[in-house]
């Protein structure tokens, strides 16, 4: 008479996890992407169709009506809401945030993973110690000194203030990246005669690529989220709104329909999850890996 097959722990928990791992990843999959499908999808229906089943997760192709994207794009002069004027402003911040915070961060960065000078240990409790503070707490004395120096209604003030906001964590972030780099890598450059600078720019940073890129989809997400600022030094020229900006003017009006607020919120979302995927494979890292053996 055979014996019953006893199972161990571990091929209990093998057997558990391989059955419970694909449920769990399906569910958290559908409650991220959930909300963003139903947001299209209304962003897509016809107004009438929407007030008579706004439950309905499915669209026939023949029910798609593009002409709400058409309307929020369509400038205000032509019976619009602007959304190609603000997507252009938002472009101009973002990129420019993204560059002047490179161009600032990275050297900084650099210097101070690999730079011995006085307060060397405490820069980067001083640098996160800038966040320790609430955005809204610099919201008074900039409104004031924008006012006094003839920036406010600009994107060039606007881009300084974000570049402020976070050049002090992409200095952080960056250092911690260029702290993991062998800098025998570097000593070996200098034997063979390049500088400084030539070691960073054709050592240190082809390496660094992966965490530049994660820091550049940071700061342009931030950029191109940011409400506060945005509404603080632009509201009163609409010609320089931001896609934040105008789709909060979208959702206090009582007279835009849902399809076009959706249609907004589409193009407000939709940058950010295009350039993580352009991004992703950047962001896999370990370029790193083998560069020194032994």
């Amino acid at each position: 008479m055979s014996q019953p097959t006893r199972w161990s722990r571990n091929t209990v928990e093998e057997r558990f996890f391989a059955v419970i791992k694909p449920v769990v990843i399906v569910a958290l999959l559908a409650l991220a992407v959930f909300p963003f499908y139903y947001m299209l999808l209304l962003s897509f229906r016809p107004l009438d169709a929407l007030l008579q089943d706004p439950g309905s997760l499915w669209v026939s192709p023949s029910e798609i009506d593009p002409s709400t994207y058409t309307d929020v794009l369509r400038s205000v002069e032509s019976g619009g809401q602007g959304f190609l004027s603000f997507i252009r402003n938002s472009l101009l911040v973002a990129l420019g945030t993204v560059v002047v915070s490179l161009l600032i961060a990275i050297p900084g960065s650099y210097a101070v993973s690999r730079l011995k000078f006085v307060g060397r240990d405490k820069v980067s409790a001083l640098f996160l110690a800038v966040y320790f503070f609430p955005s809204i707490l610099l919201a008074v004395p900039l409104f004031v000194f924008y006012t006094r120096i003839g920036l406010r209604g600009s994107l060039i003030g606007l881009l300084f203030v974000y570049v402020a906001q976070v050049v002090a964590v992409s200095i952080y972030m960056l250092r911690n990246y260029f702290d993991t780099i062998p800098v025998s890598l570097e000593e070996a450059a200098a034997m063979d005669g390049c500088s400084r600078f030539a070691t960073m720019r054709y050592v240190s940073l082809p390496l660094a690529v992966p965490a530049i890129v994660s820091n550049a989809l940071f700061v342009f997400m931030i950029a191109w989220n940011e409400f506060l600022f945005a509404l603080l030094f632009l509201v009163e020229r609409r010609e320089n709104w931001t896609v934040s900006l105008g789709l909060s003017q979208l959702s206090g009006s009582i007279e835009v329909p849902t399809t076009v607020l959706m249609a907004g919120s589409v193009i407000l979302t939709l940058p950010i999850v295009v350039l993580f995927f352009i991004g992703e494979r950047w962001l896999a890292g370990g370029l790193t890996a083998g560069a020194e053996k032994g």
